[in-house]
């Protein structure tokens, strides 16, 4: 069973992520979860991505960030202006035409550019957010014209649910700096290392550094001994795994289906490491 923040015996609501994001961890759910405590303070999530894992907890007390400002951006639009959301989106037609026309804008409207990027991630080719070297949104339209590019129940759901959420755009240790004994912290970085199967290698290491995995596996062994829950999910790779000798580690295999190119959708291995 998940268990909130609550203390609650009962299991909490569990919610759909908003969109899909590059390394999304709904796959590996039912993996992590056993290893999360019963009770727990703050919940802390530096590499937010899709927030698959916050929204099957859908705790009442949490931090969450990540560095791509326009993901955050469209999450704060969520919570805060989610009628205004609604209303833009609701002006968009999922269209071959409409997809291009709106790939092409570059609005300046916080809520115009979260409607956007909203409406690009759920009808791309396989719901994949990918930009180029210019930060442009390349990836071509998914024609799968039955998805609603408005969902707006699920957008007011998501809302309620980041009522008492803390949202920022930071580096993963500023973001976990208030983090204390009692707290939990989940982190999921990009992967850097490759383990043969990872589609999006060559563009993590552009993001997150070798110096950035060693950096983020110190601040998750001082976390741990400073009585923090901690679990780190990362690429099944020796490099990785001395990294983390002092945490138990899981080993994962499952199949990979976001990844762009459709060979590279296979079974891949991953670790979760879990502080003890």
């Amino acid at each position: 069973m998940i268990n909130n923040n609550k203390g609650q015996a009962e299991e909490p609501t569990k919610l759909l992520p908003l969109i899909k994001w590059p390394g999304g961890k709904r796959a590996l759910l039912k993996h992590i979860t056993p290893y999360i405590p019963n009770t727990y303070g703050r919940y802390y999530e530096p590499f937010f991505g899709g927030g698959a894992l916050f929204f099957a907890l859908n705790p009442d007390k949490a931090s969450l960030s990540d560095k791509n400002f326009e993901l955050i951006n469209l999450y704060s639009q969520v919570k805060e202006q989610p009628r205004s959301l609604i209303k833009k989106l609701k002006t968009f037609k999922n269209s071959e035409d409409d997809y291009y026309r709106i790939r092409e804008l570059r609005p300046a409207d916080p809520v115009e550019s979260a409607a956007r990027l909203m409406y690009l991630c759920n009808l791309s080719f396989n719901g994949i957010h990918r930009v180029n070297l210019k930060g442009d949104f390349n990836v071509p339209y998914g024609r799968k014209t039955h998805i609603d590019p408005c969902p707006e129940e699920r957008i007011l759901q998501i809302s309620s649910a980041l009522k008492n959420v803390t949202l920022r755009c930071d580096d993963f240790a500023t973001s976990v700096s208030r983090a204390k004994a009692g707290d939990f912290v989940y982190f999921d970085p990009p992967y850097t290392v490759a383990h043969g199967t990872n589609g999006f290698i060559k563009y993590n290491d552009k993001i997150f550094l070798w110096a950035d995995q060693i950096r983020l596996s110190e601040l998750a062994k001082k976390l741990m001994d400073s009585g923090v829950h901690v679990i780190v999910s990362n690429a099944d790779h020796p490099s990785v795994n001395d990294l983390y000798t002092d945490f138990k580690a899981v080993k994962i295999d499952r199949f990979s289906i976001i990844a762009a190119s459709s060979n590279k959708r296979r079974v891949i291995s991953e670790k979760i490491f879990i502080s003890k």
